[in-house]
């Protein structure tokens, strides 16, 4: 395993950097595309979220894996590599598969224990999938990771740890106000939701079970605000009537709301401090602005607008810092640690079977090649004699090759077993095309069988 990442996330740099550093749907596609072209690179993906950007890769050469990810990462973000390199933290192997997970479970996440960053994961997956630069690998990798989220998840009390970053964003607007909890300061509230994206969904959804009275929904594409709407007016829902309008009435609807949410990808402000003052002239209660995009949708200076509150990604960097860790996070950190080794063995046990196949392959050859030599000297067999003939000589092969094979599988699977692949090679003359075939045929099979699995 050849696993390497490259990245940086609200830990290691500031939030104004990793907001020039965003990218755009359209640039993690041509992003993934160059990685494979680069020489080092077999296969790649990017996990993008508002906190972290973090570009995955199956290298054959580390240092020049670790020049060719930072130099693309530094084109693709428009971030000059100079400036870029003192926030970029690399990992590998083992180190790399630990990170992911760590990340998973929501151990490295801004608000410690959130859920979102496994959808995220999802879609980082899904999008190397679509675009065929995630290979075996990477497969394996982020299916495991899930799985290991997931479990962090229902296993452990993780969830108290933290919430989501749309709950922990509503919550520091609690602070100070007369409620005590956020279901109490939303209850009765009007709510603007900008954005139909995950993000934007999640609000939505927080937003209701809150207790709001009402959302609008504005999107540049009405049809996906319409089905956001449509999913929080379902039957059986949290009662809160929903709505979508374009983003010509944002303006509007900006001074009939309590609280807003913007989480779009767009690349320029949504709303402006202008936009933001002329919505509370006159207002007698204040407005809430939560700005959960990357880069920022709402215009900064909307912090000194008096009659408005913004919190923001950076400002929720800062209210994290001092969150407190839960007594589960040990828990967590150790079911990280035993997926991490489960992982690597598995991995590693993975790299020796294409030549084990390969041995079966060449045995079963010779097995073929001496019945008929046999059938040659022997014409006067009947079907009976020979069939238990043929079943005598592949009982024992078979019973000669079970030890070993079952063996050098488990040798395989510890760490520094990697050669024990080269040494059955060597030691029963292999030819190395056959476990080439072999391994491409595994690799075909198991792309088709991950593509449907996301």
């Amino acid at each position: 395993m050849s696993l390497l990442v490259v990245g940086l996330s609200h830990r290691s740099a500031p939030v104004s950097v990793l907001e020039r550093a965003a990218l755009a749907p359209d640039t993690q596609a041509k992003l993934l595309q160059d990685t494979l072209a680069a020489e080092p690179a077999a296969e790649a993906t990017v996990l993008a979220t508002c906190n972290r950007i973090e570009l995955y890769a199956d290298v054959d050469k580390f240092h020049a894996g670790v020049a060719e990810l930072s130099t693309l990462l530094a084109q693709h973000s428009g971030v000059g590599l100079d400036e870029l390199t003192p926030y970029l933290y690399v990992h590998y192997e083992d180190r790399a598969v630990h990170h992911l997970f760590s990340v998973a479970c929501g151990l490295d996440s801004m608000v410690v224990g959130e859920g979102q960053i496994l959808g995220q994961i999802k879609d980082a997956l899904a999008l190397g999938q679509e675009l065929h630069t995630a290979g075996r690998l990477l497969n394996d990798l982020f299916q495991q990771a899930l799985r290991v989220g997931k479990r962090a998840h229902s296993e452990t009390g993780i969830d108290r740890a933290g919430q989501s970053l749309v709950t922990f964003g509503l919550g520091q607007f609690v602070d100070g106000a007369d409620g005590t909890d956020v279901d109490t300061w939303a209850k009765g509230k009007k709510a603007l939701v900008i954005g139909a994206g995950s993000m934007s969904s999640l609000a939505a959804a927080t937003l209701a079970r809150s207790g709001v009275s009402e959302i609008v929904v504005a999107n540049r594409t009405l049809a996906r605000a319409e089905r956001l709407a449509a999913i929080l007016n379902e039957p059986g829902g949290t009662g809160v009537a929903a709505h979508a309008v374009e983003m010509v009435a944002v303006g509007d609807e900006l001074t009939r709301a309590d609280v807003v949410v913007s989480c779009t990808g767009a690349t320029g402000l949504v709303l402006t401090a202008e936009d933001v003052e002329t919505a509370v002239r006159g207002r007698r209660t204040p407005l809430a602005l939560l700005d959960l995009a990357m880069p920022r949708d709402i215009d900064a200076a909307a912090h000194r607008v008096p009659g408005a509150r913004l919190i923001d990604i950076e400002s929720l960097a800062e209210a994290s810092a001092d969150a407190p860790m839960a007594a589960d996070v040990d828990q967590v950190r150790a079911i990280v640690s035993d997926e991490v080794a489960a992982f690597g063995a598995a991995q590693r046990a993975a790299h020796i079977t294409p030549t084990v196949v390969a041995l079966r392959t060449m045995a079963a050859d010779v097995v073929t090649s001496e019945v008929a030599r046999l059938e040659g000297r022997l014409p006067d067999l009947d079907d009976k004699q020979r069939a238990e003939i043929t079943q005598t000589v592949r009982r024992v092969v078979d019973k000669l090759l079970h030890a070993p094979t079952v063996r050098v599988k488990q040798l395989a699977s510890e760490p520094g077993g990697a050669g024990y692949a080269d040494a059955l090679r060597t030691l029963f003359d292999l030819d190395p095309e056959t476990v080439a075939a072999v391994s491409r045929a595994d690799l075909n099979d198991a792309d088709v069988k991950n593509r449907g699995r996301v």
